[in-house]
């Protein structure tokens, strides 16, 4: 394959629009792009054509994305306009998406990349014909990997159907159960700051990257490990049947989120910017607990507090008044959640297969 290595600033016009209030979205309209993504929709659009945007203000700085045609991208992303006419769009989205943007991002209480900081960025440019062998294949690997996250989603959505079947909305709490306040049943600790040591113990930590895309750590999930001065007290090691909770991050989204925790005999602390939940009372199990917690209710009511920096604090959990069904049926929900798991096993296996051939070729061309 010929090719050709540019600036990518010589080949495009990085730009950030005229951010919209969010007070201006519309429910229809012209789909409208933030950060992450459509946020919304909009009465006009700065985009007749399809554009790559690079996600440059917060925690998910260099995120890449492509547009619809016809879109508004506010300004918490950086529009790739006028890219050179040999440069195929979905190419350029694909280069992108390999690169790492740690190299160019700055600042650090908010992480951003600047037109200045793209300046690093150095583009691998094929001919017309090979751009388009290379869209096509990764193309047919990334829609069986969308395949596999659908059903993902449809087993977790059959989960939350069965749930609301079962026990009602956990606020409104139809079916009037017996209810108590979360931290009746157990209590909570907020993670630490350690002091890390290279030469130190090596330990399983749980950190806000890991809720991305697990519900359930046991003690075969591979988690990042950090070097410590000391292994931690017992306080700060996790139990089977812990929860734990994002509680500080710059994307509210993932505030409040929730995993359980089974790590068997692996040590395994969990962050600073985590909640760990141990529960004390015999009356109600974690898999319906779990389940409770997600609820789009009790999330609403365990959103963060905070203007740019999302916090959950205890004062919060202390509020979350949890319905308690009876221990019989909330075990047959518990034995559900096993069936629709094996699904779940085997779909994640696809996946990961899926994945792991897409990254392969993602190196292939662009490593």
């Amino acid at each position: 394959m010929r090719m050709e290595q540019v600036k990518l600033t010589s080949v495009c016009t990085p730009k950030q629009w005229k951010t919209i209030p969010t007070s201006e979205l519309k429910e229809e309209g012209f789909p409208v792009y933030g950060a992450n993504g459509i946020i919304g929709y909009y009465s006009d659009y700065n985009h007749e054509k399809s554009v790559v945007t690079i996600t440059c203000r917060g925690a998910t700085c260099g995120a890449i994305n492509i547009t619809l045609p016809y879109s508004y991208v506010t300004g918490n992303a950086m529009c790739l306009d006028n890219v050179r006419e040999d440069i195929k769009q979905e190419y350029l989205y694909y280069f992108l998406l390999s690169y790492d943007f740690s190299k160019v991002i700055s600042g650090t209480a908010q992480p951003q990349i600047t037109r200045q900081g793209l300046e690093k960025v150095v583009l691998t440019i094929r001919t017309p014909e090979e751009q388009q062998v290379i869209i096509e294949t990764l193309d047919k690997i990334k829609a069986i990997i969308d395949c596999r996250k659908q059903e993902l989603q449809t087993l977790d959505e059959l989960i939350k159907a069965r749930f609301v079947e079962m026990f009602g909305d956990p606020v409104l709490n139809p079916k009037k159960w017996v209810t108590k306040l979360l931290l009746e049943m157990g209590s909570c600790k907020n993670g630490m700051n350690f002091h890390y040591d290279d030469s130190g113990v090596e330990i399983n930590c749980l950190g806000v990257g890991d809720f991305q895309k697990l519900s359930i750590i046991s003690d075969t999930t591979v988690l990042p490990m950090v070097s410590l001065n000391e292994m931690p007290t017992d306080e700060y090691l996790l139990k089977d049947d812990d929860i734990v909770f994002v509680r500080s991050n710059g994307n509210k989204t993932l505030v409040g989120r929730s995993v359980a925790v089974y790590p068997g005999n692996v040590p395994t602390t969990f962050s600073g910017f985590c909640i760990r939940y141990r529960k004390h009372d015999e009356s109600i199990i974690v898999p319906y607990l779990l389940q409770v917690l997600k609820s789009n209710s009790i999330r609403t009511k365990m959103a963060g507090r905070g203007a740019n920096i999302q916090n959950l604090n205890q004062q919060i959990l202390r509020s979350l008044i949890i319905p308690v069904p009876p221990k019989e049926l909330q075990e047959q929900f518990a034995d559900f959640i096993k069936e629709v798991d094996k699904s779940k096993v085997v779909v994640q296996k696809a996946l990961d297969e899926a994945q792991l051939l897409f990254d392969s070729l993602m190196q292939q061309y662009f490593g």
